[in-house]
C-alpha cells in the first residue's frame, strides 16, 4: 500500500470523497504503476486545519486511514509506504520523524525535511528510510541546504537518498521528465520491506504522543531530569534561499537561518536486544514500555533488561491474552505480533 500525501495544505479544503477527475497530474504517474505492481493507493485530503503538517489536530489521519483500510482488505502490513509533493512530501517526512511504525519506507517529491511541529531530530531516519527527488531551481528548499543535509545524513549512515534534477522548478512531478523519478520510487517499494523486530533502535522525541517506535512503546519524557549523558540535536545553517522573481523565475537570495527548530527539550533512547538481553540507554526519559515477541525472545529463558548499566528487570515472561487483543484491535498488524510487555520507570 502506498499513501500519497497531497501539497498546498495551507489552500485546500476537506471534500466527502474524492473521484478520479482529481487523480490527476502527477497522480497519473502513481496510478499507472500501482497498477502494474498490484500497490493499493490511498489519497487522503487534508485541509489548513486537518493535515500532516501544521499542527498535529490532523496527523492522526493517515494511520486510522491504514487501519480502517487493513480491516477491509488484505494489505502486507511490512509494506506500506509514505509519500508525497510539496507540503504533502513534508508530511511523509513528518510520519518518518515522528511515527513510522507501520510504514516501511517513506518518499518525497520537492521535500521541505523539517517537522513544523516540534523539534527535527534527523537521526530518526535511521529506523527506516527517505528517498528525496529534488530540483534545481525549487524555492521551497534550496538545493544547497539538500546538499548540506545529503552530507550530513551520509556521515550518520543513514538511509537516505536525493536524486537531483536539473532545470525544474518546484511543481516537477508533473513534467514527463519526471518518470524515471517515479520508476526509482516503485523499484524501491517491490523490493523494501520493513523489518518489524529491528534489534537497534534509536529514537529522540520532544513530545509524547510521539515516544513510539516498534518494540519501544509510550515512552515518556522527563526533560527536568539530570543525567550523565548528553545529547545534542543536530542543525545546520542555510544562507542562500531561491525565490520567485516577477517572471516566475527563481532567483537566489540571502538568508540567515537554521534549517530547523527545536522549541522544546527532547528525550533520547538507544536500544538494542541479544540473547533474551535488552541492552537500552536514556537521556531526559522518564518511562517507557519493551514490547515483547517471541520472534524477539526465548520465552522459556528470563529476559534480562539494562539500562544505563543497570540490571532492572529479569524474568520469565508469559503470553498475555487480554494484552494480545487490545494489541490487535489497536494496530491491525500480523507481522509485527506483541504477546506481552515490560514497563519500566526510571529513577
Amino acid at each position: 500500500m502506498l499513501v500519497y500525501l497531497h501539497g498546498a495544505i495551507r489552500y485546500t479544503t476537506l471534500s466527502d470523497y474524492e473521484t478520479k477527475s482529481n487523480l490527476k497530474y502527477a497522480n497519473t504517474k502513481y496510478t499507472k504503476r500501482a497498477d502494474a505492481n498490484d500497490v493499493v493507493l490511498v489519497f487522503p485530503k487534508a485541509d489548513k486545519n486537518f493535515n500532516w503538517m501544521i499542527g498535529d489536530e490532523g496527523f492522526f489521519m493517515v494511520p486510522e486511514i491504514i487501519k480502517q483500510i487493513k480491516s477491509a482488505i488484505n494489505i502486507d502490513d511490512d509494506k506500506v509506504f509514505v509519500t508525497g509533493h510539496s507540503n504533502g512530501a513534508t508530511g511523509s517526512f513528518s510520519y518518518l520523524m515522528k511515527q513510522p511504525t507501520q510504514f516501511a519506507g517513506f518518499y518525497g517529491f520537492n521535500t521541505h525535511p523539517k517537522v513544523y511541529t516540534g523539534g527535527t531530530f534527523i537521526e530518526n531516519v535511521k529506523v527506516r528510510s527517505f528517498i528525496n527527488f529534488s530540483t534545481d531551481q525549487d524555492y521551497y528548499f534550496p538545493p544547497n541546504a539538500n546538499d548540506t543535509l545529503n552530507k550530513i545524513m551520509d556521515s550518520i549512515k543513514a538511509d537516505y537518498k536525493d536524486y537531483r534534477y536539473n532545470g525544474f522548478p518546484h511543481w516537477f512531478p508533473d513534467f514527463d521528465e519526471a518518470e524515471p523519478a517515479y520508476d526509482i520510487l516503485f523499484e524501491d517499494l517491490s523490493n523494501r520491506k520493513r523489518n518489524p523486530f529491528p534489534k537497534t533502535l534509536q529514537w529522540e522525541f520532544d513530545d509524547n504522543a510521539h515516544g513510539t517506535i516498534d518494540w519501544l512503546n509510550t515512552i515518556k519524557l522527563d526533560t527536568v531530569k539530570t543525567t550523565k549523558l548528553s545529547h545534542k540535536p543536530i542543525n545546520f545553517k542555510i544562507t542562500k534561499w531561491l525565490k520567485l522573481d516577477d517572471n516566475d523565475k527563481a532567483v537566489a537570495i540571502d538568508v540567515n537561518k537554521k534549517a530547523f527548530d527545536f522549541p522544546r527539550q527532547s528525550g533520547r533512547i538507544v536500544a538494542n536486544y541479544q540473547d533474551n538481553v535488552f541492552t537500552i540507554t536514556t537521556s531526559k526519559i522518564a518511562s517507557f514500555n519493551v514490547y515483547i515477541s517471541p520472534e524477539m525472545v526465548d520465552l522459556s529463558k528470563p529476559v534480562k533488561v539494562i539500562v544505563n548499566n543497570v540490571l532492572v528487570f529479569e524474568k520469565i515472561i508469559g503470553y498475555d491474552e487480554a494484552f494480545m487483543i487490545d494489541q490487535w484491535n489497536t494496530n491491525m498488524d500480523r507481522s509485527q505480533l506483541w504477546v506481552n510487555y515490560i514497563n519500566i520507570t526510571l529513577d
